[in-house]
């Protein structure tokens, strides 16, 4: 039986991993367009060309990790070694170098996509380590529940600390002051990710300290690669939740990117100044992504009970569907309406974090699934699509905020047209709206319900027992 320290342990690996995730999600597109100085469509292409590649990495990882053999197991090492790696690459990301023009752009690329390398490399075995600490479809939803817990309180802690930490290093002066060869706002950013890179390092130590592998295949022997793709291009369960990750990630990187956009441009939150809580200045912009954490971490204490009760199926398609009709509603708030505008936040972001730990708990039961067809587990590489869904997913997302704010005519720093404004309210409501639809429209066909996973899993042990 799981016990809560090595719950706990697990949840800490994807605070660590989140804390990064959300940062990039909510302030990347800003920096790299208003603070590094590069264009929204340069950084709309950048996000695209960077995440495709890192999406095709992830599975490369998973292969690896599925042959790894050491005295931590196959997918604990890469918590332990990496954990620095994945710290000091994401300080060098926001980094402004002393040049200009194409040095610039090349160094945006080289760090980001170094970046996203270090984070499958580190994550993909992380998220396959639920798939091996235990056979139980029970512990393995808390466990999800554990890890999406942690992550989204990791989440919670960055957003809302991030735009005061901002402000403590001096990235609230004038661009003319310098420290060392950055403006201060660029040091400001800087600093601030290199405090959270500590921590995050930190964490996936402690991660790897509090958890064990416990679950051996069936099969000792290892497999030839094609086979592994083989069994994954027929795991047809895979291929539905492939699609359902993609859209969930369009849904939640359209809204978290355009976040500081819509409250910069359209509410003008200048206009409200600093908002004191608990002694410490916040902007609204901060506030509203630090609501949506502490909401999505309501979801996902949500999703374990509901989904044991009604299915994991049918609580993601509740949640998705739900989101898409509030998505739908959140474009006609006008910018006084804030009470509105935080509670729809709140509202959606519930159903954001109950769908994500019941993804990372179906990812396991396609293992198995495929185990018991196939006689083949191949866990890092399952898992390791969860991943790349994330990327396609966020990729997208990020993509198509960046093209089309230069499409909508977006200028850095500037005065917006009432297309640019509105194209802004959409990225928080019609276009989040449409990724949410189509990720129910996947899970709808999704095909493992929960008597056919106690099915599976009975056979397994039995198979396990010979």
């Amino acid at each position: 039986m799981i016990k809560l320290k090595e719950n706990i342990g697990y949840g800490f690996g994807d605070m660590s991993s989140s804390m990064f995730w959300k940062i990039f999600g909510a302030y990347l597109m800003i920096f790299y367009t208003d603070i590094f100085g590069l264009s929204a469509a340069a950084v709309g292409v950048m996000f695209a060309v960077t995440r495709v590649w890192d999406s095709v990495f992830d599975p490369v990882v998973g292969v690896i990790a599925d042959r790894t053999e050491s005295r931590w197991g196959k997918f604990r090492p890469y918590l332990l070694y990496l954990a620095i790696p994945f710290g000091l690459i994401g300080m060098l990301t926001f980094m402004t170098p002393p040049c200009g023009g194409t040095m610039k752009l090349v160094y945006a690329y080289v760090t980001y996509t170094l970046m996203m390398m270090v984070y499958s490399a580190i994550n993909v075995p992380y998220a396959s380590l639920l798939g091996v600490m235990s056979p139980n479809p029970a512990e393995r939803n808390t466990l999800a529940t554990y890890r999406m817990m942690f992550a989204y309180i990791g989440s919670f802690i960055a957003l809302l600390l991030f735009t005061p930490m901002v402000k403590s290093f001096g990235g609230d002066r004038p661009a003319d002051v310098m420290v060392g060869w950055m403006t201060a706002p660029q040091f400001g950013w800087f600093a601030t990710v290199a405090v959270i890179a500590i921590m995050c390092a930190l964490l996936f130590f402690a991660c790897f300290a509090l958890t064990r592998e416990r679950v051996r295949p069936v099969k000792e022997e290892k497999t030839p690669l094609k086979n592994d793709i083989r069994d994954l291009i027929h795991n047809r369960p895979w291929w539905i939740l492939l699609g359902a990750g993609i859209a969930s990630l369009v849904f939640n990187s359209i809204r978290d990117g355009a976040t500081v956009y819509y409250f910069k441009y359209f509410v003008d939150e200048t206009a409200f100044g600093d908002i004191n809580f608990l002694g410490i200045p916040f902007v609204l912009s901060g506030l509203y992504l630090a609501v949506g954490q502490a909401a999505n971490i309501i979801g996902v204490l949500l999703a374990a009970p509901i989904s044991n009760r009604f299915g994991k199926r049918r609580t993601f398609m509740a949640a998705m569907i739900i989101a898409t009709l509030l998505s739908v509603v959140f474009y006609f708030f006008d910018k006084s309406q804030l009470v509105a505008i935080f509670v729809f936040q709140a509202l959606i972001s519930i159903c954001a974090g109950s769908v994500f730990p019941l993804l990372w708990s179906m990812y396991a039961d396609c293992a198995d699934y495929s185990e018991l067809k196939t006689g083949n587990r191949a866990t890092g590489l399952i898992f390791s699509s969860s991943s790349m869904s994330q990327k396609f997913g966020w990729a997208i997302g990020t993509a198509l905020t960046g093209i089309l704010l230069s499409a909508f005519g977006f200028v850095a720093n500037g005065t917006q047209n009432p297309e640019t404004i509105n194209g802004i309210k959409m990225f928080l409501s019609l276009l989040p709206a449409a990724g949410a639809l189509l990720s129910f429209i996947f899970i709808m066909c999704y095909p493992l319900s929960e008597e056919k996973m106690k099915a599976i899993t009975k056979d397994l042990e039995e198979k396990r027992k010979k």
